[in-house]
């Protein structure tokens, strides 16, 4: 084994520039010291007068800042922080900024909880209100309050978030400019998103609908496509009969006998000959005693129970696409409370189906439910029990209820979903993009080619960005929705729910012939889709935004592609006819040890603080980078321990170098050195092929770099990094220090100085602070502030790269020897055989007087077993009589 590099008691030599190596070298406290030195040295600053070639820009996913950071977060923004470091390195400008995002329902769920608020528009504005200093037990005791109120509660509890948030991610290392961060609810970011609403309007890209939504019964807002969550429920196929005029019973198996009185008409195959018969024709509902017709689509399903089924307006999305594709009415009965009409729909006229509707007016969907399937037994309609079942269901991914579809007036942004020409436009958008891994563009694709409608962007809740629109009140009061009053772009940020239409006074609110301000909100997806453009100063300074859009980089996980991902590459489309960014680099989930993805709701998450305390940055940065982009990866803390080893490992393997003489002047190949000097310094075999290995490792990483694979870069590196110190390391210790000669010593000294500089420099984008801390001991600035190393600097002074790895052999095997021998390893070999493949032994022989002083022999016989051997191996191997291992 290698000895320890902490057990070395050689003092400095002197030199000019002796590096200042601490007595102990530690991890700890190394991220707080050079935080502050970065800080200091503004070394991440992101340079605006670079032109956009020089610009390295990345559209930094912003976190939402309610609650606390997980190990998820640490993972995925590590990955991006060693891609930003290394683009800086190879001499870019890189545009890193981190925004929060915090408007939205998270945040708002958090500050209901926090202070023990609930959100009332009814109530008047309190300038001096002060939420209770301990929140309520019960939710129906929580303090009232204005919206106002309550979004200024948002803003003060999403400050403090932040802020913890920022002092996690710098401890983090993330080598962001905190001089660009930005918030999704700041003047800024509402301007940036109500210009580019109101652009979408004026194109015809948005616009206002009433139409079937999936809405949220509990946070009573709509809901869009790719907010769902299909979730396995149990439910019951009811049986009962529709009857035509004959008499003949026409079977339906529902799970949803509720909407009964919402049937507009019956559903079968064209080719279903059982009902080809029925198609045109009436039927009457049971019960209700409505009249409906019997329609062909080729949506039913002649498997699915009867093969006949009830369209409802509405049970599901199938419904709204029967409703729209047949021309059907709308017979709606769930109100945005998810409770039943109060008043008897006029639909309904038979004394009997008014009586029967009193019983389940006002009820909730579950209430209702019973109602129907009492009425239906007591009526000897249900034919048979009700057959149990479990199927899918829709959620809204934060709710915990079965959503509904209700009729509402709703704005929608164009996304492909009911244009097959635009659909087509945003898959070769996706096309024009880089994807990292390149699987995942084939998830992009299947999520937009399975669009069955637009983007809904209002949401009915208090704290995000206001829809910039009024509406003119006739003389009734009724609002007129369909020619909407728009400010000017310089006047944004605007808040309809305070601030008068434009030309109009405030006392015109609400009355006839005055008008009436939205109250909706758009999206929080809305505004994070225009990240690229809020960050990038969009129309504040288009001349800075040129500089960085589109951007080069957008780093997300992959289960938000359908979201994030897809809303911006929607909005760059619209606003400017591009792509926002030329690659996307796609990070997989944290697995828990069950292998479930680790998530707030389902309590399993692991908080990075005492990760960080325990490790070190470094550790946890190294098993971040240690997976691969896309990959979904365990968490596990033995990988964190490896991370910790090494990063120690560098600093004691840096002291022992610098203990041996090496310093700054000794670097011979990069810019600090000349690679002809470098020539006639580096003499010995065993250096020249060490440099060969590193000039190897250099160009392999760089590649893997530039291909976004930073985890195999990390292994090429690490895995050299291990051979050098164990094998090279102890091999040329004894030339170090001078007893082969001046030459001997120089050329060695040389090597390893040229060795670490590169190694620091590969090391720094994964492992920061290790690096950087080293680097200071003998280097002037930061490593983070110097070049990549390049391959081609170490030509001139590289040699045969085989020549280590069969030396380490031999050195491996007489190591084994004293370890079978039960003897220490500085017990000196009076002799001993060396036999392989004569090339190997050539090898060897060009590094014996090394290889003997390493492992104390005074004698070795090389022995060439010809072509037949396979591999170098240690024989006969006589041992001095030595004291046993303790």
């Amino acid at each position: 084994m290698a000895e320890n590099f902490e057990g070395t008691d050689t003092p400095a030599r002197p030199h000019a520039h002796t590096p200042a190596v601490p007595e102990k070298p530690a991890l700890e406290g190394l991220e707080a010291k050079l935080d502050a030195a970065w800080q200091a040295e503004q070394l991440y600053h992101f340079d605006e007068s670079a032109s956009r070639e020089q610009v390295y820009s990345i559209d930094t996913p912003p976190p939402t800042a309610s609650g606390s950071l997980h190990v998820g977060h640490v993972f995925s923004y590590t990955q991006t922080d060693v891609v930003a470091r290394f683009k800086r390195m190879n001499g870019y400008e890189v545009f890193y900024p981190l925004g929060w995002d915090d408007n939205g329902l998270p945040t708002e769920r958090r500050v209901q909880n926090y202070y023990g608020v609930r959100c009332d528009p009814a109530v008047a504005y309190d300038p001096h209100y002060t939420p209770p200093e301990k929140p309520a037990k019960n939710q129906r005791d929580w303090d009232a309050i204005s919206r106002r109120n309550f979004i200024e509660l948002c803003e003060e509890l999403t400050l403090e978030d932040e802020k913890v948030f920022e002092d996690l991610f710098t401890r983090l290392g993330l080598s962001v400019d905190w001089q660009q961060s930005y918030r999704t609810i700041d003047d800024d970011s509402r301007a940036t998103s109500q210009r580019a609403f109101l652009r979408d309007v004026h194109s015809g890209n948005a616009y206002t609908a009433e139409a079937p939504t999936l809405w949220d019964i509990t946070f009573r807002t709509a809901v869009a496509q790719a907010e769902l969550e299909a979730k396995e429920r149990p439910s019951a196929y009811h049986r009962y009969p529709f009857f035509t005029a004959n008499g003949e019973k026409v079977f339906v198996e529902t799970t949803r006998p509720e909407l009964l009185p919402a049937c507009v008409a019956l559903v079968a195959h064209p080719e279903d000959e059982r009902y080809q018969h029925l198609f045109g024709q009436m039927v009457t509902s049971p019960i209700f005693g409505v009249d409906v017709e019997v329609k062909a689509h080729h949506l039913a399903d002649p498997e699915k129970g009867s093969g006949i089924a009830m369209i409802c307006t509405f049970g599901d999305m199938t419904d709204v696409t029967w409703w729209r594709e047949l021309q059907l009415p709308i017979r709606a009965l769930i109100g945005r409370d998810g409770r039943f009409s109060r008043e008897t729909p006029q639909w309904i006229t038979s004394e009997s189906g008014i009586t029967a509707y009193q019983r389940m007016a006002g009820k909730t969907v579950h209430s209702a439910k019973e109602a129907v399937v009492e009425l239906l037994t007591e009526n000897d309609l249900l034919d048979g029990e009700p057959e149990p079942i479990t199927h899918a269901v829709a959620f809204y991914e934060k709710g915990d209820k079965p959503l509904e579809v209700v009729t509402s007036r709703q704005w929608y942004i164009r996304n492909g979903g009911r244009d097959a020409d635009r659909r087509a436009q945003l898959i070769n958008r996706g096309r024009q993009v880089q994807w990292h891994p390149s699987f995942m563009r084939s998830r992009y694709e299947n999520w937009v080619e399975g669009l069955n409608g637009d983007w809904l962007i209002s949401r009915q809740r208090f704290f995000g960005v206001p829809i910039p629109v009024w509406y003119r009140l006739d003389d009734d009061a009724n609002p007129d929705y369909q020619d909407p009053i728009l400010p000017e772009e310089s006047q944004l940020p605007v808040d309809p729910s305070s601030d008068p239409a434009p030309g109009l006074s405030e006392d015109l609110r609400g009355v006839p012939g005055g008008f009436v301000g939205e109250q909706d909100v758009l999206d929080t997806w809305a505004t994070s889709s225009l990240t690229p453009q809020i960050a990038g100063k969009w129309e504040r300074d288009n001349d800075f935004f040129a500089r960085v859009f589109p951007y080069d980089l957008r780093p997300q996980g992959h289960d938000i592609i359908r979201t994030w991902l897809f809303s911006t590459m929607v909005r760059a489309h619209s606003l400017h006819e591009t792509i926002p960014w030329t690659h996307t680099a796609l990070s997989g989930w944290i697995l828990d040890p069950e292998r479930k993805k680790m998530s707030k709701s389902k309590g399993n998450v692991v908080v990075p603080d005492d990760l960080l305390v325990r490790f070190g940055t470094d550790a946890v940065r190294y098993w971040a980078a240690s997976a691969k982009l896309g990959a979904d990866t365990a968490f596990e803390e033995a990988q964190m321990k490896i991370g910790r080893r090494l990063a120690i490992k560098l600093l004691n393997a840096s002291k022992f170098a610098f203990g041996m003489g090496v310093t700054e002047a000794h670097i011979v190949a990069g810019e600090t050195g000349s690679g002809e000097s470098g020539a006639a310094v580096i003499t010995e075999p065993l250096d020249r092929s060490v440099l060969a290995q590193l000039r190897d490792v250099v160009a392999q990483a760089t590649e893997h770099f530039e291909n976004y694979d930073y985890a195999r870069a990390l292994g090429v590196v690490e895995h050299f990094f291990w051979e050098f110190t164990d094998d090279y390391v102890e091999l040329v210790k004894d030339r170090a220090y001078g007893s082969h000669g001046e030459a001997g010593q120089a050329s060695v000294r040389a090597t390893m100085a040229t060795v670490l500089d590169k190694l620091l420099r590969l090391f720094a984008p994964i492992m920061p602070f290790a690096a950087d801390e080293v680097w200071r001991w003998w280097r002037s600035g930061s490593v983070h502030g110097a070049a990549w190393p390049q391959a081609g600097d170490l030509d001139a002074v590289a040699g045969d790269p085989t020549i280590l790895g069969s030396v380490s052999e031999a050195l491996s095997g007489l190591r084994r020897a004293k370890s079978d021998a039960k003897v220490k390893q500085r017990t000196e070999i009076l002799s001993g055989r060396v036999t392989g493949p004569a090339e190997e032994l050539g090898h060897v022989e060009a590094a014996l007087s090394d290889l003997q002083a390493a492992t104390k022999a005074r004698s070795l016989d090389l022995i060439s077993e010809g072509e037949a051997a396979q591999e170098i191996e240690v024989s006969d191997v006589v041992l001095a009589e030595a004291e046993q291992p303790a």
